[in-house]
């Protein structure tokens, strides 16, 4: 019995330790196999995000078209008759362009992302720098450069503004001593500055907006929090005393006429369509408007898709803003949340401000819809501060994020 047993049944084998291997039909359904750059980024990527934004891309070729045939009337000259596509086939190479950049830049580990942030900082707060000596003028503006093919510095400056503030304010973690707060607010006022010499008080808005979450989030004690508060409420006194387009804006905005009239007729194309909109090329107060493609696309969708459309697209940016939050609830990593909330931050402060001056309360303040108003220097920048966003919020989906420390903060 024992000589039949000692025959069939296998020798004991010692332990051998194996490395951990996901079950085999989870490997296979993931694609675990395949190691490739390509590979690993989309499974680290947040789907979720990414088809949000691509969700707005779309509606905002949709809008594009719906708007291009106003502008191209407008634009039109005695000599030269614009195709009333025009805007839309240029926007779909901006998309192109855009898209590229956004899955490049997604693509980079944090700490490129980051560099890259940084390059960008100097190159194009250099160029900002340049805007008023070089600079080429636009309805009494000075905000774009270049020959041929112009850019405004400041779109670009935004998304690599926020990442590099919350680099600075990251340093306390190495030296609590370093005086981040003051370094990230003269660089702030360094920046409004140059951006009120263009003048350009709706972007000014936006990256004080920035720095102010920011510094916020790093600790700002309250009475500094209500000191700023102040200020800007001073500032924007100053700017209504100091600066004759906002005099203008704000004026009309309060008392009428002007380019109130023109925020009065975007409030009427807005409602004009009801609920579901005279439907997609039927709508014709957006002939009217100033800037259709642009600054009042928001008013031409309300037109042609109806105020239920205005509200879905208004749920998209919400969804996108909670979407970032939420992936940030197990990030441990200080200055990764702090540069996702300063983009997120510039990202719907920026919709924020078109969709209330479309709804006729703010003053008109020349701020493109992310991803849907026409524009080169937009649609590019914002793809880049979203590629930025992505790379930042990528994560193994197997590791552990409470074993993380905080590697991302040191300089």
């Amino acid at each position: 019995m024992n000589d039949l047993t000692a025959g069939t049944m296998p020798e004991t084998q010692p332990a051998v330790a194996r490395p951990y291997q996901l079950p085999r039909s989870l490997g296979r359904r993931l694609g675990r196999s395949d190691r490739s750059q390509l590979a690993i980024w989309f499974w680290e990527l947040d789907r979720v995000l990414l088809t949000l934004i691509l969700v707005l891309v779309a509606i905002g070729l949709i809008a594009v078209q719906a708007a291009s045939p106003a502008s191209a009337r407008r634009l039109s000259t005695p000599d030269e008759t614009l195709n009333p596509l025009y805007f839309f086939y240029r926007q779909l190479g901006w998309v192109t362009v855009g898209l590229v950049a956004m899955f490049i830049v997604s693509m980079l580990p944090k700490r490129e992302a980051r560099r890259l942030a940084i390059i960008m900082t100097g190159i194009f707060l250099a160029l900002l720098v340049l805007v008023p000596v070089f600079g080429s003028e636009i309805n009494g503006s000075k905000r774009w450069i270049g020959y041929g093919l112009t850019l405004q510095p400041s779109e670009f400056l935004k998304p690599a503004f926020a990442v590099t503030l919350a680099w600075i304010l990251s340093w306390k973690i190495k030296d609590p001593s370093l005086p981040v707060m003051t370094v990230c607010i003269l660089l702030t006022a360094f920046v409004a500055v140059l951006l009120m010499r263009q003048p350009d008080l709706g972007q000014t808005i936006v990256f004080i907006g920035i720095a102010f979450t920011l510094l916020v989030l790093a600790g700002l004690p309250l009475q500094v929090v209500g000191l700023g508060l102040g200020a800007g409420a001073l500032g924007m006194t100053a700017a209504y005393f100091l600066y004759p387009v906002a005099t203008q804006r704000i004026n009309g905005w309060l008392f009428g006429g002007g380019e109130y009239d023109q925020v009065m007729f975007a409030h009427k194309t807005l409602t004009g369509g009801g609920l579901i909109g005279t439907g997609p090329g039927l709508g014709s107060n957006k002939f009217n408007l100033p800037e259709a493609h642009t600054d009042y696309i928001f008013s031409v969708i309300g037109e042609e898709f109806g105020l239920l459309a205005c509200a879905a697209i208004a749920l998209v940016y919400f969804a996108i803003i909670v979407r970032v939050c939420l992936r940030l609830l197990e990030e441990r990593d200080l200055f990764t949340i702090m540069a996702v909330a300063g983009l997120t931050a510039q990202f719907g402060g920026q919709a924020f401000i078109n969709i209330a001056v479309n709804l006729q309360l703010f003053p008109s303040k020349g701020m493109t819809l992310p991803f849907i108003s026409y524009g080169g220097s937009s649609m590019i920048a914002l793809s880049i501060g979203v590629g930025l966003l992505l790379a930042l919020t990528r994560r193994n989906p197997f590791q552990d994020r409470s074993m993380l420390g905080s590697e991302w903060s040191r300089p």
